[in-house]
């Protein structure tokens, strides 16, 4: 009697994980933006407080949008867990106004052309969770990792103590690092197939992009001539 041949094994996938893919996916980017020279600048304490301040207000721009997006989104169910009410930084970033330009900061901030160019790209988040990832997953994981360097530089450089750096703090979270692991976990569980998955990747470079063009601008109103 012949044995029967073995039922195969389905092969293993070979697919990283999304948050594997996005972290490959944007290194280059990553590095050009890190590399801009309004953001070497104001790192190595050669801007003023001004440039700083106008970081913040274009920051404010952005996160209204993308968290505005967000809420529509959980809203209607489609977040899948990605949206955390910890990450939230509006607030902090009108705290830091308030310090940074006055109480009547509302009156008295502009918005560069390429903040509302990114802003308006947000506003498609809130109804689809493919793009929401990619841009949540560029700020977010950005804030809670170089962010932090970036609050110690500035604190360093421009005179500043707990007030006008709010934005890098997030005080309902206790330990970074086991938070970015379940940040990463929920990214990796998303239902997302193979298209909406290279579609993650894909809108996180442009993410990128659009900030080196926000960097751009705020350097041609900020870098020494």
């Amino acid at each position: 009697m012949v044995d029967a041949a073995p039922t195969p094994t389905p092969a293993a996938t070979t697919e990283p994980a999304l948050s594997v893919a996005l972290r490959e996916g944007t290194r280059e980017q990553h590095g050009q933006a890190e590399g801009m020279a309004f953001v070497e600048r104001l790192l190595a304490g050669d801007l003023d407080r001004a440039a700083y301040t106008a970081l913040a207000v274009q920051q404010l721009a952005i996160y209204t949008a993308l968290e505005r997006a967000g809420a529509e989104l959980r809203a209607a169910g489609g977040d899948h867990g990605l949206v955390f009410d910890e990450l939230t930084r509006v607030p902090a970033i009108e705290r830091d106004l308030a310090f940074l330009v006055g109480t009547d900061w509302a009156d008295r901030v502009t918005f560069l052309p390429a903040t509302r160019a990114y802003a308006e790209r947000l506003a498609a988040c809130s109804s689809d969770l493919a793009t929401y990832a990619a841009h949540a997953y560029t700020r977010y994981l950005g804030d809670l990792s170089g962010g932090q360097v970036v609050k110690r530089m500035v604190q360093r450089h421009y005179g500043l103590s707990d007030e006008g750096v709010a934005f890098y703090d997030f005080p309902e979270i206790h330990k970074l690092k086991p938070f970015k692991d379940v940040y990463r976990e929920r990214l990796d569980r998303l239902p997302l197939d193979a298209d909406q998955r290279a579609a993650v990747v894909a809108e996180a470079q442009v993410a990128f992009s659009l900030n080196q063009r926000m960097f751009a601008e705020l350097g041609e109103r900020h870098l020494p001539a």
